[in-house]
């Protein structure tokens, strides 16, 4: 069974505005498009600084946190994991948002390879800030305007602390979520218990103290892509004080808001959110698509979704949450959407899937434009949150065009790229500067960076790093994509 992707028009192949204007509005995708990408010296609303609680941001490019796993079995930086870092403090962009998703306890880690907050102390973290600021200095002279924050992270119901495989620990029972992930309903040793939740909110404060003690400007307490924090978001099926109604199920986030910024005062405080999920999918004779929920309707396992529709979006929720983030003193937020486990579509618009998902059931673009819409949405909800807007990367070529668009417009704060930086490391510097971007260095969204880690090995472009090409696991990506590709 192939499982090519079906024959969307990829972004490379439009040359002008106009032509990709013509495509999103045959689409009904109307993303903004500025028609030339301004330098900072011309003006570009990219080159704004940025107010975040106190501090400030030089300019409104971000870098998103992402996992490499390549920490040591033990938690620990290693040298290629420092690489990554170096190229965020050289990229230009002045919000480094998380770095790294650091887990905050060992069993907590999405994969054996993750950095661990326990095993890290103030030491790891001040040799992580010191390998990105030192760079970035080098580079642009100066980083009195550079905001660096370290995300923590408990990946719940995707940990996989040990190569034995996944060690699965969760909010609640999913009707849909436990069979996909071969977690027994009937297991209850999986559920974490208001008394682990007391132990974990204290794993989250020592990792913030030793951040703040390191030196970094701000924490991301991660609430996104289906992890801990995320679920409990949707714990309406949890008893008891953390879940429920929405009081409970934000409580988990409120509380450690709350603690960390009583006991870390100088430190901000940031939240990766996913503002809107949709129902699981899965392939089907070498497509997508959702699983069946009708049996789980009124759908109650969801967070920004509508009950009785669960495949469409409702941020009702999403946007009291923002609006109580705000109350609670949250700097700024960072807003994705859904799970790359669950539905690699929603979250990362791409024209080829990751060796666990499946070809686009929709145009990319469609994809991106329903991130930046739900994100202009919340920020005209709550506009004195300074926001953060994902799912640019996909727009390739025409990335500095949406982003200067869209933060001119004032539809978004600020924009972070993920993928784009592992590829092409300097983009936001490039477009400051009125440099033409690479276009051999600009991310195709081929998923490799995924794909290497759902089979164990460290996540990077292994099509456009020429680091990662030569390094021996570039072979094994292939294979894997070959068989993928076949149905093999």
């Amino acid at each position: 069974m192939s499982t090519r992707p079906h024959s969307y028009p990829r972004v490379a192949r439009f040359r002008t505005v106009d032509e990709l204007r013509g495509h999103l509005s045959a689409i009904d995708a109307p993303i903004p498009l500025d028609d030339v990408p301004l330098s900072a010296a011309a003006g570009s609303p990219l080159a704004r600084p940025l107010p975040l609680g106190g501090r400030t941001a030089g300019n409104r490019w971000c870098i998103h946190p992402m996992e490499g796993w390549d920490a040591s079995l033990d938690g620990l930086p290693t040298e290629i994991l420092l690489r990554r870092w170096r190229h965020f403090g050289e990229s230009g962009a002045k919000l480094i948002w998380g770095g790294e998703a650091v887990a905050v306890v060992a069993e907590g880690r999405a994969n054996p390879n993750q950095l661990c907050a326990a095993a890290c102390g103030r030491a790891g973290f001040t040799t992580l800030l010191a390998a990105l600021r030192d760079a970035h200095l080098a580079v642009h002279g100066r980083d009195d305007d550079l905001v660096v924050a370290l995300q923590l992270t408990h990946s719940g119901r995707f940990s996989k602390p040990t190569p034995a495989g996944r060690v699965p620990r969760i909010a609640f029972h999913h009707p849909l979520l436990d069979a996909r992930h071969g977690v027994d309903p009937a297991n209850t040793a999986c559920l974490i218990s208001d008394a682990d939740i007391e132990r974990l909110i204290d794993a989250y404060v020592a990792a913030a103290r030793d951040a703040d003690a390191a030196g970094f400007d701000m924490v991301d307490l991660k609430a996104c892509h289906g992890y801990l924090i995320h679920e409990f978001l949707s714990a309406r099926r949890r008893p008891g004080p953390w879940g429920g109604d929405f009081a409970g199920r934000t409580r988990l986030l409120r509380t450690l808001v709350a603690r960390v910024h009583a006991e870390c005062p100088r430190l901000a405080i940031g939240v990766r959110l996913s503002l809107f999920d949709t129902v699981p999918w899965q392939m089907v004779d070498g497509r997508g698509e959702p699983y069946p929920f009708s049996d789980a309707l009124p759908y109650d396992c969801g967070f920004g979704v509508d009950e009785h529709d669960p495949l469409r979006i409702d941020l009702t929720e999403p946007i009291a949450l923002l609006e109580m983030l705000r109350d609670l003193g949250v700097t700024a937020v960072n807003l994705s959407a859904g799970s790359p486990y669950t539905v690699p579509h929603i979250t990362r618009p791409a024209a080829f899937p990751p060796s666990d998902g499946y070809p686009p059931p929709e145009d990319p673009l469609a994809g991106v434009w329903r991130q930046i819409d739900a994100a202009r949405q919340a920020k005209a909800a709550v506009p004195d949150l300074v926001m953060v807007g994902s799912g640019y990367t996909y727009l390739q070529d025409f990335v500095v065009h949406a982003a200067q668009a869209a933060v001119g417009r004032g539809w978004i704060d600020a924009v972070g790229l993920g993928r784009m930086v592992l590829s092409y490391p300097t983009l936001p510097a490039d477009s400051l500067a009125g440099r033409p971007l690479t276009r051999g260095a600009v991310c195709r969204t081929f998923s490799d960076c995924t794909t290497a880690p759902r089979h164990g090995l460290r996540s990077g472009c292994y099509p456009l790093d020429a680091f990662y090409k030569a390094l021996p696991e570039a072979a094994e990506v292939k294979a894997i994509k070959a068989r993928f590709e076949t149905g093999g």
